[in-house]
This record gives structure tokens, sequence and C-alpha cells, in this order.
């Protein structure tokens, strides 16, 4: 079997570990049940998720076994983690809309069939009906508070004040891990970095309740090389819904990756080999731009599907022209509608051609296709006419 850690440091991905040489060996030697933890706390996952993902693919595609923990109970208090403020409260109905949402894109990543198959599991099931004063005696016997208020996601909190509520937030999520371990053996569980004490907490708990080995393996964050997180846009947060975040806009986020970023946004999110990574990086003067393409592409046809990808591809060559790889913009002013647009950036001769252009179906908005004029949807968008055509239009008024 060969060892996935081996191949998760070649790709960037391991911050920190715990008993790493013993993890080393085990990871190795035999199938690991491992787990990752997921909030629900939208009704899709978005680019923070994709590392997790694609480690998740990585350990299963090497013989160990994913549990994927939705938080339906702890979502119902909130990860003070990174956290300025505290989180909104969501209902139960609204939390189990976002854990079937979530199962459906998963499924593209992991793998619910054969020996080390995939388990959805959650955490609502074990949390939402504890005995309070059994639990205090079990688990909080065993935390200690100058210890927890040592730890980072609770000191940049405690300035604005951490409610009691979130404070439990570490012990329940060091309770998931054991009861993990008592149900499916789970010996180690990942997350990104920024849950490097919730995720040592349940290994601690495991090694004193179990008086067995535990592991806690955490991811470098996904962030620019300035330290900015990846995934948001003007509009908001990169989804991996299409409804979201349409395969056209998910392509060109990626597309639109800094040169610095891009090598280190192929490791980690792609499934290419590192040689060939190696290889498309080797330049960086404007070659870099076949890296862009390459990410881009292999992204959105790891979240969309292949025919999504070409379309999407299709789409950015035609809009793109010059080694520089800048979209063609036109600005237009005094316009309400679409067939305004079309007719100010010369794309239509008359408001007449360009309805009929529409009912056709020979005109797109982004990648969504018009069946009738359309009020302008934003300030910046990408108008698609036919197969050749494409223009980003800006309004300055």
């Amino acid at each position: 079997m060969a060892n996935v850690m081996d191949t998760l440091r070649q790709r960037g991905f391991v911050k920190q570990t715990v008993f790493e040489d013993e993890l080393y060996e085990k990871l190795g030697k035999e199938s690991v049940a491992f787990y990752i933890g997921f909030d629900p706390t939208a009704d899709s996952l978005h680019v923070g998720h994709f590392m997790q993902l694609i480690a998740m693919h990585h350990m299963q595609q090497a013989g160990h076994k994913p549990i994927i923990l939705i938080g339906g109970g702890t979502a119902m208090i909130g990860d003070p983690s990174g956290r300025t403020d505290m989180r909104s409260m969501m209902t139960k109905e609204t939390i189990r809309h976002n854990v079937e949402c979530f199962k459906k894109q998963m499924s593209r990543f992991v793998s619910f069939e054969g020996e080390n198959a995939a388990v959805i599991v959650d955490n609502g099931d074990w949390l939402l009906n504890l005995n309070y004063v059994d639990f205090l005696r079990e688990i909080g016997a065993h935390f200690s508070v100058n210890r927890m208020l040592s730890a980072e996601c609770f000191k940049q909190r405690l300035e604005r004040g951490l409610s009691f509520l979130e404070f439990n937030y570490m012990l329940m999520q060091a309770y998931d891990f054991l009861v993990l371990y008592r149900k499916y053996g789970c010996a180690l569980e990942l997350g990104g970095d920024d849950q490097w004490s919730n995720i040592l907490a349940g290994a601690n708990l495991i090694r004193i309740k179990e008086q067995q080995p535990a592991f806690a393996m955490t991811f470098t964050l996904l962030t620019t090389s300035d330290g900015k997180k990846m995934g948001k846009t003007a509009k908001g947060a990169v989804w991996l819904d299409e409804n979201k975040t349409t395969p056209y806009e998910f392509y060109q986020y990626w597309r639109n990756t800094a040169d610095e970023d891009v090598e280190k946004c192929l490791k980690l999110l792609t499934f290419l080999p590192v040689e060939q990574i190696d290889e498309l990086c080797r330049y960086k003067d404007e070659r870099i731009n076949v890296a862009k393409e390459t990410l881009a592409y292999e992204l959105t046809k790891e979240v969309h599907g292949e025919e999504k990808a070409n379309l999407a591809q299709s789409q950015a060559k035609s809009a793109f022209g010059g080694a520089g790889g800048e979209l063609l913009t036109k600005e237009v002013s005094g316009v309400a509608t679409v067939v305004d647009a079309m007719v100010v950036a010369g794309v239509a001769k008359s408001k007449g051609e360009a309805r009929r252009l529409i009912e056709q179906g020979g005109v797109s908005v982004d990648d969504t296709k018009l069946s009738g004029d359309i009020a302008i949807p934003a300030k910046e968008f990408v108008l698609h006419k036919g197969k050749k055509v494409h223009l980003k239009i800006v309004v300055t008024d």
C-alpha cells in the first residue's frame, strides 16, 4: 500500500500532525478509518471545503476509509474558530436540507461503494439527545479551562466576548471523535489548520478514555500568496452549486488566479501528476497562462463534469484575446435591459434584431441562456452571442 502521507506532503497539504512517525507507519501498513467534519451552514459546499474533499479522495484512493461527519448537532451551536462574532442559530429543518445538498456534491469526490466505502454520519444523532450532567461527568472532567482559553480559536474571541454556548464547541467536537472511534474504529481526524485545537482535543480524549492511539492532521489553509482566503469574489463565496456560482463563473475564478498561486492550487486541488504540474509552471512569463487554463478546466471538470467544463472553456477561449488573456470589454451607459446593452455595445444593430437573437436561443448572460429580454443583471457581466461573440459588459452609470 502506497503511503498517502507522502502524497499529501508532496502536494503541500500537511501543516501539523501529532505522533507523526507512528501515524506514517500506520497509514503505510493498514487501512485507517478517518473523518472530516463539515458544518451544514449553507445549502452548498464552497471553495473553502475544496481541499478537504480532495484530501479525502487521496486518502480513499490509498485504501483508507472516509467518514464524512455532518455537523447537524454542532451547527446548532456554531464553531467560533476563525470568527470575530457569534454565528447565527439554525433550525433543524434548515440543517436537514443542507445535509442533503452536501451529500450530492460530495459524491463527485468520494465513493460510497467498495471495501473502503465512504459513510456519512450526522453528529446530531448523538449530540442532540445528550444528558448534560452525564456529558460533563464523562467528557468535561478531562478538559482544562486554562488550556482551552489558550487555544487560538478562543483567544481571538475573548476580547469581543465568547459565549458559554460556543465554549462548549471544543468538547462536542472532541466527543464526536470519541464516538466515531467507538462506532467505526476511527483513529484519525483531518481538517483545516484553523481546527487544530479542536482536532487535537479529540485525539487526546481518545487516548485518555480508551487508552488507544489516535491521531490529528491539519492541512494548510487555501490562501493567496498575500494571506487572504481563497474563494471570495465581489459577489460573495465561490460555491460548488451551479445555481449559486455558474460553471462559467467558476472557470473564470480559477482562470484569474494570480501567477504566484497557480502551482500551489494545481498541486492541492487537481489530480494531475506533480511532474506535469512542475512542467506547466516552469515559466513565469506569459506562458503561465497555460497553467491557469489547465487549473480552471480541471477544477470545473471535477465539480461540474466534463461537458460543462468543455462549454466553459470554449466560452472563455472565445472571449479571451491576446497573450495577456484579458477579456474583451465594452463599456455601456444609459441601458436598462440586456437588449439595450446589446445595441449600445454593437452586438445587434437594433432592439428588434436583439430580441430575435434572444428568441432564437443565441444569447447568453454568463452561461445562462436567455429566453426573453431581462433587466441588466449586474454592473459587470459576460454577454455571449452565438459561438463567436463574447464580451464583458461594464455598465458605467
